[in-house]
C-alpha cells in the first residue's frame, strides 16, 4: 500500500534520530578506551624501558627515560581525544 506523505516524513525524521543514536553511541565507546589507551602507552613505555635497561646493563636510565616516552605518549593520546570529541561552546 502506497505511503503517506505524513507517514514518510514520520520515517525520515526517525532514520535521522537513530543516526544520531549511532553517532553518540560511537563517541561514548571511542571516550571509554581513553584510560585504557592511556595506562597502556605508560606500560609499553616501562616495559621497553626495562628490556633495554635489561639488554644493556644500564639498570634505571633506559627505564625512566621509556617510562617519561610512555607518560608524553598517554598525555598526547589524552589531548587528541579531548580535542576530537571535547565540548564545543556554542
Amino acid at each position: 500500500m502506497a505511503k503517506t506523505y505524513k507517514s514518510s516524513q514520520e520515517d525520515k525524521d526517525n532514520e535521522g534520530k537513530d543516526k544520531k543514536k549511532d553517532g553518540s553511541l560511537k563517541e561514548v565507546l571511542a571516550l571509554s578506551s581513553i584510560g585504557m589507551s592511556f595506562v597502556l602507552c605508560i606500560l609499553i613505555g616501562l616495559a621497553m624501558g626495562y628490556y633495554i635497561d635489561k639488554y644493556f646493563s644500564t639498570k634505571p636510565w633506559f627505564t625512566i627515560l621509556f617510562l617519561g616516552f610512555g607518560i608524553a605518549a598517554g598525555f598526547k593520546n589524552l589531548y587528541d581525544a579531548v580535542k576530537r570529541y571535547g565540548f564545543k561552546d556554542n
